[in-house]
């Protein structure tokens, strides 16, 4: 048996028994496009050496509670608007035009959501919210740099002094094979029925961008543009799937939701497949980033060194290099004007050029290297990982690495990444800045 299914359906029996059905309907490509020989594998991260549950986080969230307590900042509450969760959106630069809508039955206050009443999720570089319409509390997680994902509750009530509460409870769904066996964040994609109850041997329990379009987006709402390119979203109940295989992209190329959902009190009238697009890449590029964090202090406790971790670290190369990234076969476009908020959000080399600029017509971004890597989560990883990690993609990008796995990284990109890296990102290692004798690509 292929190695790396075997690793999966080990991991997935330990992080949920409940879904070993989804392995009739897993599809190939999946097991040919895994992170590393034991990915799904769960780490030990209450014990001493992570201590998670003992550690307090020092996150966005953590420093917005300390702020709040010191009155440098004041959430407003507003009944007519969703509580909290405007202010929040302010106090954490978290742009409504973030908004993606699910209707399926995943989360804390799963009993509250329906097709009529979807989540709203709104994220940015570090932090997701959830809000659903009358829920009694704001569904919080952060991205700590060293303990990954941190998740907390809002209780949803006027008062002077409102407060984050840490919730593991959230880890029962949240620390499991699909997070990467760590405290974590993921995307699912179900079919569901006409409650928004899914259907556990429909659909992909874990999606990023390598992802095909095509399985991606069952449980959500999805506004936006894809051409002949299908997908699951905006299908609700047994009806409308069977209708979309007699009529592709049924519900599909949606500019607008009114007459699927009354979104009436939501922050947009938006689930913009652009956003949706991001945080998929996004969501999975922090659990592998913790995952390299946890690992890479255990390997260092243990033994000193993080020799046993290269087919790791490769791995992480691949994935924020974008070399599994499932190619666009129409063009992409969003609604919400999601796509230009975030491309201006930089940084931007002199000539203009940043990670954050989106293609939307072969690929995900124009210029495939991951705008994470100017993230606390990165620069913070222990120094021998951040050091390798660095050495290695300085060898790919110059043209010293010739291996086959980074072939298709093309010349031209490899230049760009390069110098657009050695322009916006500070912290690099001298050799870095130099030319490399023979010239780079």
């Amino acid at each position: 048996m292929n190695h790396n299914l075997l690793n999966w359906i080990r991991g997935l029996v330990a992080g949920d028994r409940r879904i070993v059905g989804v392995l009739v309907a897993w599809p190939i490509w999946a097991v040919a496009q895994s992170d590393f020989q034991g990915a799904t594998h769960m780490v030990p991260f209450e014990e001493d050496t992570i201590s998670y549950n003992k550690t307090p986080s020092t996150g966005p969230i953590a420093r917005l509670q300390t702020r709040m307590d010191r009155g440098e900042i004041k959430l407003k509450f507003d009944p007519q608007s969703g509580g909290w969760r405007d202010s929040l959106l302010e106090a954490l630069g978290i742009s409504p035009k973030s908004q993606t809508l699910v209707f399926s039955k995943t989360s804390l206050q799963r009993e509250r959501i329906a097709p009529s009443t979807p989540r709203a999720l709104f994220f940015n570089d570090e932090v997701y919210i959830g809000w659903i319409p009358g829920a009694p509390v704001l569904e919080i997680s952060e991205v700590d740099a060293k303990l990954g994902g941190v998740f907390y509750t809002l209780e949803q009530a006027d008062t002077a002094r409102p407060k984050f509460v840490r919730n593991n409870q959230c880890l029962e769904c949240h620390a499991s094979a699909k997070t990467m066996g760590v405290p974590g964040h993921l995307i699912r994609s179900f079919k569901t029925d006409e409650q928004g109850i899914i259907d556990l041997i429909t659909g992909v329990s874990e999606v990023n961008h390598r992802t095909l379009l095509e399985d991606r987006w069952g449980g959500w709402y999805v506004t936006g543009t894809h051409g002949k390119t299908t997908h699951r979203g905006n299908l609700v109940g047994k009806a409308a799937f069977q209708k979309a295989e007699e009529k592709p992209n049924y519900l599909g190329n949606l500019t607008s939701l009114k007459k699927l959902v009354d979104l009436e009190g939501y922050a947009a009238p938006h689930s913009d497949l652009v956003a949706l697009m991001v945080l998929e890449h996004e969501s999975h590029f922090h659990n592998f980033v913790t995952r390299l964090h946890y690992e890479t202090q255990m390997a260092m406790s243990r033994y000193q060194h993080i020799r046993y971790l290269r087919s790791m670290a490769e791995g992480f190369l691949k994935y924020l290099l974008f070399i599994e990234e499932t190619p666009l076969k129409s063009k992409i476009k969003g609604t919400s004007g999601f796509a230009d908020y975030f491309a201006a959000l930089g940084p931007q080399d002199r000539r203009g050029r940043s990670f954050r600029q989106f293609d939307l017509e072969a690929r995900l971004f124009k210029y495939p290297c991951s705008f994470l890597i100017y993230s606390e989560a990165f620069d913070l990883l222990p120094k021998p990982m951040r050091e390798h990690l660095l050495r290695r993609l300085h060898e790919i990008l110059t043209g010293e690495d010739t291996s086959a796995e980074f072939a298709g990284l093309a010349p031209d990109s490899r230049r760009a990444i390069l110098e657009i890296l050695r322009e916006t990102k500070t912290n690099l290692p001298d050799y870095w800045r130099a030319e490399r004798v023979g010239g780079a690509p």
